[in-house]
């Protein structure tokens, strides 16, 4: 697997959101066009990295984060 990444900017970054895939809610710290594949051809995917109550950080798809209201 490529070692390779970008950051992209997002609107919601340092706020509060959901994961609406789970519904946990937390600070996006921030979303990465990640290479994911194991094989030789790339499969780049977003994902947003979300910070929870505990301080760990999860990883959802980045078009599963919105507002935390």
């Amino acid at each position: 697997m490529s070692e390779q990444y970008e950051y992209v900017p997002h609107r919601l970054l340092h706020r509060r959101v959901r994961d609406i895939a789970s519904g946990v809610e937390g600070e996006l710290m921030a979303v990465i066009n990640e290479n994911v594949s194991d094989a030789p051809t790339e499969h780049w995917v977003e994902l947003a990295y979300i910070r929870g109550a505990s301080g760990l950080e999860f990883t959802t798809s980045a078009a599963n984060v919105e507002p935390a209201e």
